[in-house]
């Protein structure tokens, strides 16, 4: 008996015991999935973004009409359904033969006595041998083809301007894919860069806070003036002021990151600010850029499209020759049909003499793009090599921002807290208590945006290069001094 009581007992328990863990489990889960990773946030842009979808519906679409392109060696066979109906049925006597003849009118008298002979006029001898070629209303089905075997290279030009095409697509989604990683490196380091001036503003806030506490107690003890007491206190509403500022920029830069990743809640970033000792050469990435950015790579794609256009064009003044074939299916039993063949093949030579399309103009036209696209090109390879350099520069001017303010961080740090011990013991006013956590605020903000523009021109760097991926490379071999 106790055995049948202790078992529902146990069940109870472990399913409690189960629920409690799952539950636990799922807060863990909620708790956690507000923190995201940059590199977790780019693979979700790149599965959710609508824009980078649509391009590469595009690159889809474009390799579907390469496929195409390639089924055009092939030949032609289609089955075809015709029904004619004409005035009358068609139909041939021995007088309308006879007219059609060059020697006819000779032969009138012996057919006048092939009808004497057989008691008939003439009139009933025509009748009576008229034949009928075909009825009024014709039914016939047939199997028709057409081989291409030559046509001047049109056939290739088409398939290399369905594959310069889809190169084009690719590579606008490539170019798209930059953009939109540098916008979320932008949004993802924004947020970070709002948390951390928030932190400072919140510091300030503390800091003067207590030194405004210290300052009514001295006032109380009539060690300080009123006015020292009224500084305090106005230096405290305006750090409160620029708090809720920064609070209200972190909720905008949130807002932005959460709407890029489609993220119902705000999205925390996992990741901090960071800086490398050393980048390679400026040289390397110029290479780089000239080389690969998507912008180069889209107008090669449009050149091989200008240069698949003027072979099609020059295509045009050589001759088409292509092999063609029938075969009734269906044709209605008259004397027309038997004298018809069932299936017929061929060889077919088309020379164009004179065309109207513009041939001339058309191949003009078409070598007119492979040079402005070649201008094009060298014009953005030098735009690309500024854009290089000034993105280098401005990550040197970063750097160096930041490690030249390390010495100043070290003397406000030190600043505040003499002036606060100063205070106490009325060697300094409040006013160089303020001022000096102002100081630190003040430096702690500008080394926080000197290390945001690294980020930013560093992502500027990766993605002009081609090679958005070599950012996370830099962000795992970040340097140690960032705090």
């Amino acid at each position: 008996m106790i055995r049948w009581l202790v078992y529902p007992v146990v069940v109870l328990a472990a399913t409690t015991l189960w629920v409690i863990g799952m539950v636990a489990c799922a807060a863990a889960a909620e708790t956690d999935a507000g923190e995201i990773g940059l590199a977790s946030a780019w693979q979700q842009v790149l599965a959710d973004n609508d824009g980078l979808q649509a391009m590469k519906e595009e690159v889809r679409e474009a390799g579907f009409r390469r496929d195409a392109a390639a089924d055009l060696y092939w030949p032609e066979i289609g089955l075809s359904l015709d029904y004619l109906y004409a005035d009358s049925d068609v139909t041939l006597s021995p007088s309308e033969l006879l007219e059609s003849m060059a020697g006819g009118a000779q032969l009138v008298p012996y057919v006048s006595s092939l009808a004497a002979a057989n008691g008939m006029t003439v009139a009933q001898l025509d009748r009576a041998l008229t034949s009928r070629i075909a009825d009024r209303q014709q039914i016939s089905s047939s199997l028709r083809g057409f081989w291409p075997l030559y046509t001047g290279g049109r056939i290739e030009a088409a398939q290399e301007a369905a594959q310069g095409r889809m190169q084009e697509a690719d590579k606008r989604l490539k170019n798209g894919e930059r953009e939109q990683f540098e916008t979320l490196v932008r949004h993802y380091f924004g947020v970070v860069l709002a948390k951390t001036v928030l932190d400072t503003r919140q510091e300030t806030e503390a800091g003067l806070r207590q030194h405004r506490e210290h300052a009514l107690l001295l006032e109380q003890h009539g060690q300080i003036p009123h006015v020292e007491r009224m500084q305090s206190e106005a230096a405290l509403d305006k750090a409160v002021v620029e708090r809720k500022k920064a609070l209200r920029d972190l909720e905008i830069a949130e807002a932005a990151l959460s709407t890029m990743l489609k993220s119902e809640g705000a999205v925390s970033p996992a990741d901090a600010l960071f800086l490398n000792d050393t980048l390679p050469p400026m040289q390397e990435f110029l290479d780089l850029a000239v080389n690969n950015h998507p912008g180069i790579l889209l107008l090669a794609a449009k050149r091989e499209q200008a240069q698949a256009a003027e072979k099609a064009e020059k295509g045009r003044y050589h001759p088409t020759i292509g092999m063609f074939g029938s075969y009734q299916v269906y044709e209605q039993d008259d004397l027309a049909a038997e004298l018809l063949p069932d299936w017929l093949v061929g060889i077919s030579l088309q020379v164009p003499l004179v065309e109207r399309s513009g041939r001339s103009g058309l191949l003009n036209a078409a070598r007119s793009a492979i040079r402005r696209i070649d201008l094009l090109t060298a014009q953005l390879k030098n735009d690309l090599s500024v854009l290089v350099e000034r993105s280098y520069r401005q990550t040197e001017q970063a750097v160096e921002e930041y490690r030249g303010l390390g010495s100043s961080l070290a003397l406000a740090e030190e600043t505040v807290r003499l002036r606060n011990t100063s205070f106490d013991q009325g060697m300094s006013t409040s006013l160089d208590v303020v001022d000096a956590e102002l100081f630190l605020a003040g430096v702690k903000t500008q080394r926080a945006l000197a290390l945001y523009h690294y980020v930013n021109a560093l992502a500027g760097l990766c993605g002009t290069t081609g090679t958005p991926e070599r950012f996370f490379s830099y962000q795992k071999t970040q340097s140690n001094e960032v705090r």
